[in-house]
């Protein structure tokens, strides 16, 4: 068995693999570099064993999004740790082997990730994952290094290997084992949050996820899935499915109903702004979310959930009522 894959999933990304697939070769030495296509219809697969037959090449009917690819691909796949790197990622010399490193020195580690820069401003850290991710009361999500859209400078600032909640699906290191028993990913959410789930579910078990400032590598960001109505609506109802699966049950009604008014404001400010395919999103993505919440529950891992799940009570109202714009704003209390 290898000890290490690194895993790219690609639907029609063919011009994000000639950019950045050389990079993840080259840079990744000891790795068995793998690529799960995601039924691409845009010559992908032959141009990648046109130009790089050193890659294994795992190839899907279907698209079954991120979730769903990567846990039908990865089963192919026979390492002890799945690195997870999206093809707008360009990896960096030595981004590896400090996140190998960590694994191999801490057991009870189940997850790193790098930081994640910005590719087009690389001073600046980029919007998904950047140091490492938390999560606030609500199960809104927000990173060391930034806080919903504002990207702090990487100054080194938050360079210490540092305990997170969660790790960016854009690029993290996975214990296989761990992956597989707790079922992968959920693939129902298709795609968005799925990586959030699987680190709480991770967290619920008592696993720990980490940071590593020593790996830095550059992300487009939101090259493989850009703005949509149709990405409102999955990152709204896949929200909703990961609190309704990982919340301590004493809160989970509670927060769902807040989760649901605040949706609505959302909608309503959509609706001001007359972007009503966003605010039919994000009604769909409700709808979605209620056909699905009885099975959300009843096949929701069935551990303990710890109450201290999140790092801040309400990030919206640390950022727009008291305008803390970076993390180091942030007390480590949970308020």
């Amino acid at each position: 068995m290898n000890n290490v894959a690194v895993v790219l999933l690609n639907y029609n990304g063919l011009g994000l693999l000639k950019k950045f697939l050389p990079n993840a070769i080259r840079f990744s030495p000891n790795a068995l570099i793998t690529v799960i296509d995601n039924g691409s219809d845009d010559d992908s697969v032959n141009w990648i064993k046109q130009n790089h037959p050193e890659v294994k090449c795992i190839e899907l009917h279907k698209n079954f999004g991120y979730a769903g690819g990567y846990n039908e691909g990865l089963k192919q796949v026979k390492s002890n740790f799945y690195a997870l790197v999206n093809t707008d990622i360009e990896l960096t010399e030595g981004w590896l082997d400090p996140l190998l490193n960590r694994l191999d020195t801490n057991p009870k580690t189940a997850v790193v990730q790098p930081h994640i820069l910005d590719y087009n401003n690389k001073t600046h850290f980029e919007y998904a994952g950047a140091a490492g991710g938390y999560l606030d009361s609500f199960g809104i999500p927000f990173c060391r290094g930034r806080i919903l859209k504002h990207c702090e400078e990487d100054l080194g600032q938050y360079n210490e290997t540092e305990r997170i909640f969660w790790a960016s699906g854009a690029c993290f290191l996975i214990r296989n084992e761990l992956f597989w028993k707790l079922g992968g990913f959920d693939a129902s959410f298709f795609a968005h949050q799925e990586e959030i789930d699987l680190c709480w579910r991770l967290f619920n078990e008592g696993y720990e996820i980490e940071s590593v400032g020593s790996s830095k590598v550059f992300h487009i960001g939101a090259a493989t899935l850009p703005p949509s109505a149709r990405k409102i609506f999955l990152n709204h109802r896949n929200s909703l499915l990961m609190c309704a699966k990982n919340l301590p049950k004493e809160v989970l009604y509670s927060t769902l109903f807040k989760k649901l008014c605040l949706d609505g404001l959302i909608g309503i400010s959509y609706f001001i702004n007359l972007n009503f395919k966003a605010t039919w999103a994000i009604i769909r993505a409700h709808f979605s979310f209620y056909k699905r919440f009885n099975y959300s529950i009843l096949t929701k891992v069935k551990t303990i959930k710890n109450p201290k799940y999140f790092r801040r009570k309400s990030i919206l109202v640390d950022y727009f009522i008291f305008r803390r714009l970076k993390f180091s704003d942030l007390n480590k209390n949970y308020k």
